[in-house]
């Protein structure tokens, strides 16, 4: 039998917790560590409909990226998502921060999904790890948000450079704050989400391409290599994926 704690033990493995950002809320957030595990469900985030599929597929265990519980919470009423998960005995263990950082985590999985070469680890100054690559061959930046676009399938807002790009620096999700990073050791351009305009016009400024790959499609591409790891570690538990953003285009 397997335990949710089994499952946790192996994630903080490779993924610790304590390497999650002080703002962070991550680790077993719903549940308890003694039930079995049988069915679990991989996804981004805990929506109502992740747990209306959880349900659905008999899943006691559910993991997420996103934290199922990032605020401190006033209420538990019987129309919230944390009392409906404990009431079907569900558990949720959220690898969030810790996960964008860790080997195989979320800039990996990104830099994989782009295809890009010599992948490296890049500190920040506030002590965040983002990912350095290089293109082979060289794009330009309408070469290159087409490349985005194809690899990750979303919609892509960017601001190109008359130069080729070479040298990217990735930042799953929110990233715009690292433009200076990328200005400062010279790479060519920054792939990143949830970009500020004003980000935009300092970028054309500073001369670095910003590509915002959206929030949702520059992190879901960890979901499927996080359930093969899991799979691959616990095969008599059935993993399942859920890729489903509740945003809408028109």
């Amino acid at each position: 039998m397997i335990t949710v704690k089994e499952v946790f033990d192996f994630l903080n493995r490779r993924f610790p917790v304590d390497t999650a950002c002080d703002f962070d809320n991550v680790g077993l957030l719903i549940g308890d560590e003694t039930a079995a595990v049988t069915k679990a469900l991989v996804a981004l985030d805990c929506t109502e409909a992740v747990l209306k599929l959880a349900i659905t597929k008999h899943c006691e265990l559910i993991v997420t990226h996103h934290p199922v519980i990032f605020k401190p919470l006033k209420t538990v009423t019987a129309d919230s998502l944390v009392w409906r998960l404990v009431q079907n005995g569900i558990s949720v263990i959220s690898m969030h921060t810790n996960l964008d950082m860790g080997t195989g985590g979320v800039n990996d999985s990104l830099c994989t999904a782009l295809g890009l070469d010599n992948v490296q680890k890049v500190q920040a100054e506030d002590g965040f790890l983002l990912n350095a690559g290089t293109l082979s061959p060289a794009k330009s930046a309408d070469e290159l948000a087409r490349h985005i676009k194809a690899r990750l399938g979303g919609a892509v807002k960017y601001v190109g450079r008359a130069e080729p790009i070479k040298r990217v620096l990735i930042c799953s999700g929110s990233g715009g704050d690292y433009l200076s990073l990328a200005a400062d050791r010279h790479y060519d351009a920054l792939i990143t989400a949830d970009v500020k305009h004003h980000l935009f016009l300092e970028a054309e400024q500073v001369g670095v391409a910003l590509f915002d790959a959206g929030h949702f499609d520059t992190e879901d591409v960890v979901v499927e290599p996080l359930t093969h790891l899991l799979q691959e570690q616990f095969p008599t538990v059935s993993f399942a994926e859920d890729h489903t953003s509740q945003i809408q285009h028109l």
